[in-house]
């Protein structure tokens, strides 16, 4: 199988410093036993007005950003609580990437290993990227994760990313996907573990058969 190497769509500029998870994902919309209706919520209090209606001027509320798939956000995005949700509500928003200048560690955690793409770069790049991504006629951005660059109208960058992180992206990979890349490193591992300690096998289990016998 194959996947795509790199992320190419219309990209908005969200120039707000320090946007937290309760804001990309407010409370009363974490109260499902799944990932349902998450897109509903994302910036819902940005998004709507207090009658529930729509706010004309936010970025993602205008027909020319509708289908963004890139954010070009402030610095610190994604800091607060950890909230895995805002993670999957940005998914489903068709949100593919966010670039900006730094990340809450958490928020960070919870993308990479949605395979939600963070791209960081200095806050110089970031503003002329939003420039950029202000001209609804020639915001294009593409985001080549084999090569690590970033290319828009006006900025060709390139940016890091750890090589685990950019395997998962080539491969398809979540973090249980990556695990089982090395399952038979793992099942030898294991062999080896209850050979050489079998008194630790199943210990639990055996336990609870002893007390049931009593």
């Amino acid at each position: 199988m194959t996947h795509p190497t790199r992320i190419e769509g219309r990209a908005a500029a969200l120039r707000i410093e320090n946007l937290d998870t309760d804001q990309i994902m407010p409370k009363q919309f974490l109260r499902g036993i799944d990932k349902a209706g998450l897109k509903e919520g994302l910036l819902h209090d940005l998004r709507f007005d207090t009658q529930g209606k729509l706010r004309p001027g936010f970025v993602l509320n205008q027909d020319a950003y509708a289908d963004a798939s890139v954010l070009i956000a402030g610095s610190n995005f994604g800091c607060g609580s950890s909230r895995e949700h805002a993670v999957w509500g940005l998914q489903q928003f068709g949100i593919k990437a966010i670039v900006a200048s730094s990340y809450a560690e958490i928020f960070h955690s919870n993308a990479m290993n949605n395979r939600l793409l963070l791209v960081s770069l200095p806050p110089e790049t970031i503003e002329r990227l939003m420039a950029d991504a202000d001209d609804p006629d020639n915001n294009g951005i593409i985001i080549d994760i084999e090569s690590q660059q970033v290319r828009s109208r006006s900025v060709q960058a390139s940016f890091d990313l750890v090589p685990r992180h950019r395997r998962m992206f080539l491969e398809g990979l979540d973090n249980i996907g990556l695990s089982m890349t090395y399952r038979d490193e793992i099942d030898r591992f294991a062999r080896t573990h209850w050979q050489q300690q079998p008194w630790l096998k199943d210990v639990a289990a055996l336990t609870r058969q002893r007390l049931a016998s009593r």
